[in-house]
This record gives C-alpha cells, structure tokens and sequence, in this order.
C-alpha cells in the first residue's frame, strides 16, 4: 500500500495540475467564479486519488468514499448550475479588482495568485480526513464501525440533507420576480443564516468522526480539516463575506440578523 506522505503527495500534485488547467479556462472565459464548483468537486477527486492507491479496503474507507461522493457532487452540480445561470460572482469581481488596483497585476496573474493558488492548498487540507481516513482504513481492513463510526455517518448524511434542503429552498425563493431584494426567513432559513453553510460544516466533522474511528493518529490530528472549513464559513471567506454584501443589498437584511442564528440552527428570537 502507498505509504502516507506518497499518497499526500501525489494527490497533492494532482490537484495543482486541475488548478493550473482551470486557470487557463478561467483566463479563457475571463471568469474565476466556477472555482466554487470545483472546491466540492476537487474533494471527490481526492478521494478518488485515495482510493485508486489504496484499494480502500475497509468499511471505513468506502463509506469515507462514498460519502464525499455524495457530497461533492451534488454540492458541484448545484454550484456549477447557479454560476451558469447567474454568472460571475460579485465577491470575486471585488476581489480581483481590489487586488489589481492595489498590486497592479494583470487578470490573469491576480487570478492565478488571489484565487487558483490559494484555493488549491486550502482545499487539500480540508479533506485531508477523507483522504487520511481511506488510507488509514486500507491500513486496517478487517476494523468494523464503532458507535463513533456511525454518529460520523449519521452526521454526514444529515449535514448532506441540511444543505441540500437549504439549497433547494433558497433556489425556490429566488425563482420568484416577487422575492426580489427581499430576505428568505422562512424554512431552515427561518433557524439560521446559512443553512448551506452550516450543512458544510457538520458534513466534514461527521467524515472526521469516521476517519478517527479508524483510531489511527494521522487520522484523529485530521481535524484540522474541520477546525479549518469551520473557521473559513463563519469567519473568513463564507458568512462574512457574504453577509457584508447582504446588509448592502437587503433592506431587511439587519433585522433578520439580529433575530436568526448566525450558523448553528436555533429557534428566532422574538420580535
């Protein structure tokens, strides 16, 4: 079996030749915004990556596979789909005109340093309990499913469930010309600000739990992943981020948020 470091490594550089290749279609297209799409869609192919070395043998690695497959790809087509409808994302125009004023770089340099690569190291460490989790269960394929084993599968395919739902209803919302510059607050939106978000987030700590089921070292110090997305959707890029936009361009928006749960599902506060 392909020793631990190998495996990283060669994922690792897997994953930079999609980014450079995307690069170019991004220059091409003169758009950077379906790098969203791909962030989902990249895990997949890590996990593939892990899978293809080690032959996952163990039910921990299937369901690590099988669960980031699930994810993935129907967290990409969703993404993928809204960059086709909507077009470019005005937080990434921002940032590439932010970053070509204050560099002077050109668009595809700003695009290949702000963007693609720093994408690419992030996104690897994000799944680094897939990918660590899958090699550690080939490590030991005879390993059954502990009650931590399964609490990650159950939290899994519930944060699977709680992104989608959101997805689905913010979708709705926005199909009708009557919701236009209005704040959704109803459904899972009714509980927190960021149902997509927060379905991320228990998503990957239930592949973890999985991973470290597995009891494996490496697989427990994979927590890093988690702590990092975690971090990344309330604090740096997603929630706030997108939430500074939104007081902008939603009247409402800073009643909504005074009254809903900023990421963790909780019952509004009253009026």
């Amino acid at each position: 079996m392909t020793a631990l470091p190998l495996l990283l490594l060669l994922n690792f550089v897997g994953l930079m030749a999609v980014i450079l290749l995307l690069w170019r279609l991004s220059v091409a297209v003169r758009d950077v915004s379906f790098i969203d799409a791909f962030w989902a869609f990249g895990m997949v192919l890590l996990a593939a990556g892990a899978l293809v070395q080690t032959g996952a043998n163990g039910v921990h690695g299937m369901a690590l596979v099988l669960l980031t497959a699930l994810w993935g790809l129907r967290l990409a087509g969703h993404l993928f789909l809204r960059w086709r409808r909507s077009g470019e994302d005005p937080r990434y125009e921002m940032i590439m005109a932010r970053t070509m004023e204050a560099k002077g770089w050109s668009w595809p340099q700003t695009a290949l340093v702000t963007v693609f690569l720093t994408q690419a190291p992030l996104l690897f460490i994000t799944c680094l309990p897939a990918q660590i989790g899958i090699w550690a269960s080939a490590a030991d394929p005879g390993s059954v499913l502990s009650p931590l084993g399964w609490l990650g599968i159950v939290a899994a395919l519930g944060g699977i469930a709680f992104e989608s739902i959101g997805d689905a209803q913010l979708d709705a919302f926005r199909a009708d010309p009557a919701n236009k510059g209005r704040v959704l607050d109803t459904g899972l939106w009714r509980y927190t600000r960021h149902p997509n978000y927060f379905g991320d987030a228990l998503t990957w700590w239930g592949l973890w739990l999985i991973a470290a089921d597995t009891g494996h070292p490496a697989a427990l110090a994979s927590v890093v992943g988690p702590l990092f997305l975690t971090f990344t959707l309330t604090r740096w890029s997603g929630k706030a981020l997108l939430e500074k936009g939104l007081h902008r361009t939603r009247p409402g928006y800073a009643e909504y948020v005074q009254r809903t749960s900023g990421f963790i599902p909780w019952p509004p506060k009253a009026r």
